[in-house]
């Protein structure tokens, strides 16, 4: 279902996204963007682009449970028009060779996805891959790195924790967000939080500023069975295997009885959990890979400013600037990540 929360009017949008815009110096002129048009806060990707000058915006849109292609076409020319960028986004629904040659930069969105060899060998050999998130979450079946080196084509993440981007700030209250919907009044709770990366600082201070108790350990071996917890907050970077097994549900049902297993980032072996009768958020499991809760969830704050850091990286390379206040937000793709 689409978006339609107040925070979310265009207007708002519009002002959002020209903060953004400002603090990271995104500058597009005459660059071809390919990138994904959705609803909700995902309306403004096309938009930003073409705020920064982009020459023209190739904006990819499917029908989706988030919204129909015409609902998808209608949001974004609206806030397009109020933006007075509409003449320079092209709508499309099928990604085919002649649209991806045009291209100077292309985003890893969900639509776009996935860059794949055939997609890359389609594309100029001058274009930059925006990957729209940090280095280290790198997920393999969203973009072939191997075909990427293979023609030397460069490939972006974003610095997240950059103070013009800082969408890392939002990790916190995303957590809040998820334990609220799912019944803990984190007030007050005593989480458990399992967290083995550069989310855990982010994560267990937002959860303490909203008054929780909070353990953080990167295993749930190294967690006191002593405790009594009101949630079991996942935070574990995916891994080919599930980051919590049949054997881990076998071990919360014994320590933990009643905890919540709260799902933020991680796969976990859930028909396990089920069987054990251990309560699991978000009802609707994520692809594997995916969050449980998205930065959206918030409000469309963290989602301009990841998007706005995405394409600015991918400007960086594109330009092939030297610049360190244009290079501090780019985390180039190391030839290790094709086979790690």
């Amino acid at each position: 279902m689409s978006d339609r929360r107040p925070g979310l009017n265009p207007h708002r949008l519009a002002a959002l996204i020209q903060q953004a815009i400002g603090r990271c110096d995104l500058q597009l002129r005459n660059a071809t963007v390919l990138t994904e048009a959705a609803t909700g806060a995902y309306v403004v990707t096309p938009v930003i682009a073409a705020m920064a000058g982009a020459e023209k915006v190739i904006a990819l849109t499917r029908n989706s449970r988030y919204g129909a292609i015409e609902e998808v076409i209608a949001q974004t020319q609206q806030l397009a028009q109020i933006t007075g960028v509409e003449g320079r986004i092209e709508f499309v629904t099928d990604k085919t060779a002649e649209l991806v040659a045009q291209a100077d930069i292309i985003t890893n969105s969900g639509h776009v996805r996935p860059l794949d060899a055939e997609t890359i060998a389609w594309m100029k050999p001058t274009a930059a891959i925006g990957l729209m998130y940090e280095a280290w979450e790198f997920r393999p079946e969203d973009v072939d790195l191997a075909a990427c080196h293979q023609r030397r084509i460069a490939v972006a993440g974003v610095n997240e924790r950059d103070p013009a981007v800082d969408v890392f700030s939002f990790l916190g209250i995303m957590a809040v967000k998820l334990l609220l919907d799912a019944g803990i009044a984190v007030y007050t709770s005593k989480i458990l939080l399992l967290c083995d990366n550069p989310f855990s600082s982010f994560i267990e201070r937002g959860l303490v500023n909203a008054g929780a108790d909070v353990d953080t350990f990167t295993t749930l071996a190294a967690a006191p069975t002593d405790k009594q917890y009101d949630a079991i907050l996942v935070a574990l970077q995916p891994q080919p295997q599930p980051v919590l097994s049949a054997q881990d549900a076998e071990a919360i049902a014994k320590s933990w009885q009643g905890a919540l297993v709260a799902q933020y980032w991680g796969d976990i072996e859930r028909s396990a959990f089920l069987a054990r009768n251990i309560p699991v958020c978000p009802e609707l499991e994520p692809k594997p890979g995916h969050m449980g809760i998205l930065p959206s969830a918030v409000g469309p704050e963290p989602i301009i400013r990841l998007q706005t850091g995405g394409l600015k990286a991918a400007e960086v390379i594109w330009r092939q600037s030297v610049s360190p206040s244009d290079r501090k937000f780019v985390q180039l793709l190391s030839k290790e990540l094709v086979h790690g």
